[in-house]
């Protein structure tokens, strides 16, 4: 199976791998029902259609056939993860990277500005929360909102090209099928998206919090020296453990190479906000 669409077989498929990826195993019948569910009344899917689709998904090692009963083999799964990706986008990268970042640069940038500063400890607790607080929920709002347009803006193009290539069905039967099927489909990953977008919201705004946090409390808890090397170590551990071999691991690049440009920068964008601060 490809990721090309060209007939309502593929339509089928896509939502069998998008169904299945939520279940270890499930009837036919079940099977059958969900897609019933997405076309809402509509006889877009026949039994014979939904047959042959988990016919040729067999051949191709996607799915195994227990009789009454099918199950995704890792290969399928694989794929029902891309999909998902593709249209739910359920693989949070750009959120937690986001978070470690900005969470961690603004815990940095807190600390070192009450050190230099020479804050009570009292205003140093108010100061640094506030400013974390209000980067997490500007986090927060921007992945949200702007990830609602994004994702809804993406997923209009897709339908659109989708609906282009269905469109060449010389069956007229099979093209209005597909076309209501495919049509179908995305309204309901329409209200799917808002609740992705809604997680990924809030895990961007959580980690944003989280890594920033962590580093001002060390400072805030424990005596000089101590309080600026673990602060410093923290923020350390959290850039080079976490967000590097993350980004490095999602994005197939080198982990030296995501380490030189992640530590460039966090330096930049931390000098920068202490220079702006000292002008201010």
């Amino acid at each position: 199976m490809s990721f090309e669409v060209q007939d309502l077989l593929d339509i089928i498929r896509i939502v069998i791998l998008i169904t299945l990826s939520k279940a270890m195993r499930i009837s036919k019948i079940s099977l059958k029902t969900r897609i019933d569910t997405v076309c809402k009344g509509l006889t877009c899917v026949e039994n014979r259609d939904l047959e042959k689709a988990l016919d040729d998904m067999e051949k191709e090692g996607l799915i195994k056939d227990f009789g009454d009963q099918v199950q995704l083999t890792e290969q399928g799964a694989k794929l029902g993860k891309e999909w998902q990706s593709l249209l739910l986008k359920k693989e949070p990268i750009m959120e937690l990277v986001a978070g470690l970042v900005d969470g961690s640069i603004t815990g940095l940038v807190v600390v070192l500005s009450t050190l230099i500063a020479n804050l009570p400890i009292k205003v140093a607790v108010f100061a640094g929360f506030l400013t974390l607080s209000a980067v997490a929920m500007t986090n927060f709002s921007s992945f949200f909102l702007g990830g609602i347009t994004e994702d809804s803006a993406d997923m209009i193009t897709l339908q659109t090209l989708m609906n282009y290539s269905l469109s060449d069905i010389a069956d007229g039967a099979e093209r209005t099928k597909s076309l209501t099927l495919l049509r179908q489909l995305f309204r309901v990953l329409h209200k799917q998206i808002s609740r992705s977008n809604l997680f990924a919201a809030i895990i961007c705004g959580t980690t944003t919090f989280l890594a920033g946090s962590l580093p001002i409390i060390a400072f805030l808890l424990l005596p000089a020296p101590l309080d600026v090397v673990l602060s410093l170590i923290i923020v350390g551990f959290v850039l080079g453990v976490f967000l590097v071999r993350y980004r490095s691991r999602r994005s197939m690049v080198h982990w030296k190479v995501t380490l030189i440009e992640t530590v460039a920068i966090v330096t930049i964008a931390v000098i920068v906000s202490l220079l702006v601060g000292w002008i201010a």
